[in-house]
């Protein structure tokens, strides 16, 4: 399953779920509905940044992805975004694919 990094900033709102909550029960609301999509979690932080989490995880695919974006920014709380990872045996296979390209304002 492709690995995806979640990275989430809250609202006012969502700092007031976390004062609820807590972080363990933040953490574990983000891991059930991880798993509730057919993925695995690997793991979850909380930190003083740019971003509040960070969710590093495994989801069947891209769509899923997309579908679990969708559904936490549309909930409120959190404003979250979802990059792709890839191994670095994928950025070998990457790398070894020639495509044909033109930069712009290069003539051929």
């Amino acid at each position: 399953m492709p690995k995806f990094l979640l990275q989430s900033t809250f609202t006012a709102d969502g700092i007031k779920g976390l004062v609820h909550d807590g972080g363990t029960g933040r953490a574990e609301v983000a891991r059930n509905t991880i798993e509730a999509m057919g993925g695995k979690v690997d793991s979850i932080h909380f930190s003083f940044g740019k971003y509040d989490t960070y969710a590093v995880c495994e989801l069947p695919d891209h769509k899923t992805a997309a579908a679990l974006a969708v559904a936490i920014r549309a909930a409120g709380g959190l404003d979250t975004r979802v990059t792709s990872l890839l191994t670095p045996d994928e950025v070998d296979e990457a790398v070894r694919v020639q495509p044909t390209y033109q930069a712009p304002g290069r003539v051929a």
